[in-house]
Parts: C-alpha cells; structure tokens; sequence
C-alpha cells in the first residue's frame, strides 16, 4: 500500500482552529467571523453591541418616519434622532474602555495604568466592573 501524500493527511485533519482558505466565498467568510465572534467575545460586549445594533435601528425607523410621514415637529424628530446617536456613540466609548482586549498594559496610552503624583502606579490597568 503505497504511504499518503503529505497534503492528503492533512486535509483530512480535524484538529486545530479552522482557517479560511484563499479563495473562499463571501458567506465563508461572514460565517467564520461571526463564529469568532461567538467564541471568543464577552457576553458583557455583545450586550452592549445587541444595545448599539437597537440604537441603530431606533434612528433609522425615525429617519424613515421623517421621510415618509412628513416633519412637521422638525424638532421632535432632531431630538429624537441626535439622543439615539449620541447614545451610540457614548456606549461605543464604554465598549472600547470595557473590552481592553488589545493593546499593551504597561504603554502611555488608552490602556495606561493610572499614575500618582510620585509616579508610582496606583493600580493594575482599568478592573473589568469599571
């Protein structure tokens, strides 16, 4: 019986993280991201992207409503629409300071560690429950 070639074996491999391949589709590809996604995201962050993705859908459904329907309370509808937004945008700034998934610890930057007057460092980076 003639030994298998090396690419044959390892086709036929399960084990590992699954990889796209060059030429996959565009489904493949929205497939694997959303399974990344699934695995490896805090259910603490997909709370607070579920609450974006409505807050996304609440300005459009107003946006649509002024479109159609008329705006007659132009003011109504500015309000409404900018509370919406601007309520995205301050809970992608709580996302972003939550997840601190990336970036170094012990840089000057988004992710440094608070520093007292004798430069002493007074904690250990931003506590999950912030």
């Amino acid at each position: 019986m003639p030994p298998k070639r090396a690419n044959q074996a390892a086709s036929t491999l399960s084990s590992g993280p699954q990889t796209l391949k060059t030429n996959s589709s565009l489904f493949e590809i929205a497939q694997y991201v959303w399974n990344q996604y699934i695995t490896t995201t805090p259910q603490r962050t997909m709370l607070l992207d579920l609450f974006m993705a409505f807050l996304i859908v609440v300005a459009a459904v107003q946006f649509v409503y002024c479109v159609v329907a008329g705006n007659f309370p132009f003011n109504a509808f500015l309000s409404g629409f900018c509370a919406a937004i601007g309520q995205f945008v301050l809970t992608a700034s709580l996302r972003m300071q939550t997840s601190g998934s990336t970036g170094n610890k012990n840089s000057k930057g988004k992710n440094a560690r608070f520093e007292g007057v004798d430069g002493e460092s007074s904690g250990k980076g931003i506590s999950h429950e912030r």
